[in-house]
């Protein structure tokens, strides 16, 4: 109202100041105007500027428009809208409403008319709240307050007005703080920038975007200006960005993704064949290490058998010795069958360990090979670069390939005996071998001769023949025992050994599953990144397509009638937070000034 006043002033007093220079063009001036109200005018284009006015809770009070029209023919010309109330801003002609439709007569290059509209809403809810030391206060209430201040702005499409102003118009909210009373301003999202002795608070909302905005801050005696929201078409182009030299830097990454998938798969391929490697090692060394058990079972019927062969022939020798004169045909024919005996047993001693050797043979074969296949060629760099590494996967493999290579290197320190125990255990098959012969040869010589040996010469012979393998077979029986015990401390011992090649399998079989959910992650990771350079390109081109506007046509807010629309804009604004008395101090002012300083206030 009181712009709307200043410009009637200052047309009336510049109207006072040039009446003497116009008074002889008068005559002509008026025949002009005459003749533009009865011919049809046109402009060029049309600008519309909003003015809305909220309260302070963002709830909408009023609302007017500036029409403003670049005029190519003067005269007659009308416009629409649902306004309540039109005013010419340009000259003192008149300008009527009908209904919606507004007539005018414009005889200037530029005319300007102001349209008040009633229930109009704007294309954007606003709300505004606030909080005072954490409870929810009306804005009338917090005027004069001290304490924690939030305020908190809230904006959203107005689904019913047209969409085309929320989805092309960029929003900027200025907030100006006076500095003695809001201290310590907490604004995320916004920019604060010094104002003079003020802090000025802005906040941008992009076309079709809804956004909440929280103002914190400690205040002394509270008092607000009003908060204004400017509304503009984002009709800036915005040209694309030369993103070669970025695409060539994401196809290098996409590359070397694939680079990385592939020595994951390698790596994976790798560890795949070691685990199985183990997995065959641990077989043998089961292989072996049963063998070891049952031939040190099997140790103590030996060791019994070959006993009771000892005992056999040591009590044979000693009776021949003793009873040899006493000695008649029945009794030779009872030492032949002992013999015969004897060589049965020995015969299946002689067995057991034929197949105890097999046995051996098998699971040392199997151990040996499985041993040798572990792999121990990795170069001292590469041990070096895998311990730096932070990969779990890479150290586990590591933990593996160094406990693999410390049971290759103790092996190979011992497996001069795990040789020594075929080589013996054949010396003892082929020992006991001869020693059978013997007995066999010498049961039967004795069964042929009975009836025409001589009996003294003959028994002195079998005697001295009995004791020599009685004596023979102690020491086949030592070296027997000592052998048995042999292989029971390498079966106790295998035991550890066996047990180093489980874990071994068990932490193989660990890493192989986890560098096989590595080599997924990287292969997920390389067919994400495969085409990450298009990608990219193309979310450049989507972002740059929506904020780039510049195809925008703009469209009457006011009536969809209005053609030749070429801007559109919205100047909101809240009402403060003061004091009553301090507008109605600066009406009185305003009413208290003379005519020539209202004037003036025209030009400051």
């Amino acid at each position: 109202m009181r712009m709307r006043l200043k410009r009637i002033i200052a047309v009336f007093l510049v109207f006072l100041l040039v009446i003497p220079t116009f008074a002889v063009a008068d005559t002509t001036n008026e025949e002009s105007s005459e003749d533009s109200t009865q011919t049809e005018g046109s402009y060029s284009e049309k600008n519309e500027i909003v003015y809305a006015t909220l309260r302070a809770n963002g709830e909408q009070k009023d609302m007017y428009v500036v029409n403003n029209f670049t005029i190519d023919e003067p005269g007659k010309m009308v416009d629409y809208g649902p306004y309540a109330s039109v005013e010419n801003l340009t000259n003192l002609q008149e300008i009527t409403l009908n209904e919606d439709q507004v007539t005018f007569t414009a005889t200037e290059d530029q005319f300007y008319y102001q349209g008040d509209i009633d229930g109009q809403p704007l294309p954007w809810d606003i709300a505004v709240s606030y909080k005072l030391d954490g409870e929810t206060v009306n804005p009338e209430e917090l005027v004069g307050q001290d304490g924690k201040f939030e305020m908190k702005i809230d904006i959203t499409a107005n689904e019913e007005v047209d969409s085309v102003f929320f989805e092309n118009y960029m929003l900027q909210l200025s907030l100006p703080l006076d500095s003695e009373i809001f201290q310590h301003i907490e604004a995320k999202d916004g920019m604060v920038a010094n104002a003079g002795k003020n802090k000025q608070v802005t906040y941008t909302v992009m076309p079709e975007s809804e956004e909440s905005f929280v103002i914190k801050a400690d205040v002394t005696d509270l008092e607000m200006e009003s908060m204004e929201i400017t509304a503009l078409p984002s009709s800036m182009s915005i040209d694309a960005p030369d993103a070669d030299e970025m695409t060539d830097d994401m196809k290098s990454l996409s590359d070397a993704t694939t680079d990385i998938n592939d020595g994951v798969g390698e790596l994976n391929d790798g560890i795949s064949e070691l685990s199985d490697g183990i997995a065959d090692l641990h077989e043998g060394s089961e292989s072996y290490q049963e063998g070891t058990k049952e031939i040190d079972k099997g140790s103590t019927d030996l060791i019994e058998g070959s006993e009771a062969i000892d005992q056999s022939l040591e009590e044979m020798s000693k009776a021949l010795e003793t009873n040899s004169s006493e000695m008649g045909l029945g009794q030779f024919e009872d030492l032949v069958e002992g013999l015969n005996q004897i060589a049965e047993g020995m015969k299946e001693t002689e067995d057991s360990l034929a197949g105890f050797k097999e046995q051996y043979s098998e699971a040392y074969a199997a151990l040996d090979e499985s041993i040798e296949n572990i792999p121990t060629d990795v170069a001292p760099e590469d041990l070096a670069e895998f311990q730096n590494s932070e990969n779990e996967a890479i150290g586990q493999l590591l933990e593996t390939y160094q406990a693999a290579s410390t049971t290759k290197v103790i092996y190979s320190e011992v497996k001069e005996a795990f040789q020594a125990v075929n080589p013996t255990l054949a010396g003892v098959i082929e020992s006991l071998k001869t020693m059978r012969t013997n007995l066999e040869t010498m049961a039967s010589g004795l069964e042929e001769s009975l009836d025409e040996m001589d009996m003294d010469d003959s028994i002195t012979q079998l005697q001295e023949g009995l004791s020599a393998l009685s004596s023979n077979y102690k020491d086949f029986h030592s070296g027997l025992v000592e052998y048995t015990d042999g292989v029971g401390e390498l079966s106790a011992s295998y035991g550890e050994i066996h047990d180093g090649f489980t874990e071994v399998k068990n932490g193989t079989t660990e890493m192989e599953d986890g560098v096989s959910e590595l080599h997924d992650g990287t292969e997920e990771l390389a067919d994400s990144t495969n085409d990450l350079p298009d990608q990219m390109q193309d979310e450049i081109d989507e972002m740059i397509n929506e904020y780039d506007k510049s195809d925008f046509d703009a469209v009457s807010f006011v009536s969809a009638e209005n053609e030749k629309v070429d801007n559109v804009q919205f100047v909101i604004k809240t009402e403060n937070i003061k004091q009553e008395e301090d507008d109605e101090e600066e009406k009185q002012e305003e009413e208290e000034k003379g005519i020539w300083e209202r004037f003036l206030d025209l030009f400051r």
